[in-house]
């Protein structure tokens, strides 16, 4: 087979982001006791478990809104800079802090949308603020993402005017408009009543489809099985088990993701 053709391995695939011994805690709790987790160039990691396992505090530390005291955050091979120990821990460099969120693009339970912007000016803002560029380009952008994520006639309206769904529709085009090395998802679903819910999940589904990078924290655990290529299972702020999703879902190792997984399919 030429060369040219060949598929990458997982090993040869670079990664995005590495997370490595990470720890975090809030006061005397302890969130995270040591997790390592790698998102590789386009592959989809889903991270699931129980409310209170450490999946949210995760993702956070990934983008760097949450200072882990303990670890390390690499983000294309480059590791953060840390100033300080423990719960005086901190990234040592804003401008590299800067550079990592820029590319790491983040869609938050809540959608986060401004209410004083229209649904266009939403998705424009950031690459006209933050990365300097031409407001004319960034518009036919913004447009066609809105129209990719099926709210192209939405461009004039207020976020108040939307359903949850279409305002977290419009939260993935305003992440996408950053064109970002990775994604990273929040419980993007878990507001959001049945049928809304729905019309989210297509629009991850067919971002994974074109091979984005993404981290996806989630409670749904067809969306996980459908769109992941690793899933790691958080418990009690350590990994309990990870692997492949037809494993994962169909022959988990362990009882405590077997009864997980029969407590969301009875949920």
């Amino acid at each position: 087979m030429p060369e040219h053709l060949i598929k990458p391995t997982v090993e040869e695939k670079p990664p995005v982001i590495e997370l490595r011994d990470l720890h975090k805690s809030f006061g005397n709790l302890e969130v995270l006791k040591g997790v390592d987790v790698t998102a590789r160039k386009g592959d989809v990691v889903s991270l699931i478990g129980s409310s209170g396992s450490g999946k949210s505090t995760l993702l956070r530390c990934a983008n760097l809104l949450e200072n882990s005291q303990q670890g390390d955050v690499i983000f294309e091979g480059e590791p953060v800079k840390w100033a300080g120990h423990g719960t005086n821990r901190h990234p040592a460099d804003r401008q590299q802090v800067i550079r990592i969120r820029t590319n790491l693009s983040m869609v938050f339970q809540q959608f986060n949308l401004w209410a004083h912007m229209t649904i266009l000016q939403n998705v424009m803002e950031a690459p006209i603020t933050v990365l300097k560029e031409d407001p004319a380009e960034v518009e036919e952008r913004a447009r066609a993402l809105l129209v990719k994520v099926g709210i192209g006639d939405k461009c004039d309206a207020w976020p108040a005017q939307l359903s949850g769904g279409q305002q977290q529709r419009a939260a993935i085009a305003r992440a996408l408009a950053m064109r970002p090395r990775a994604l990273l998802f929040d419980e993007p679903t878990s507001a959001l009543d049945p049928e809304l819910e729905q019309e989210v999940v297509k629009v991850i589904k067919d971002l994974a489809a074109e091979g984005r990078t993404m981290l996806l924290v989630t409670h749904d655990m067809r969306l996980a099985a459908d769109v992941s290529d690793h899933v790691v299972f958080l418990h009690q702020g350590r990994i309990g088990e990870e692997g492949p999703p037809d494993q994962m879902f169909k022959h988990p190792r362990t009882e405590r993701l077997r009864q997980f997984l029969s407590a969301t399919a009875a949920a």
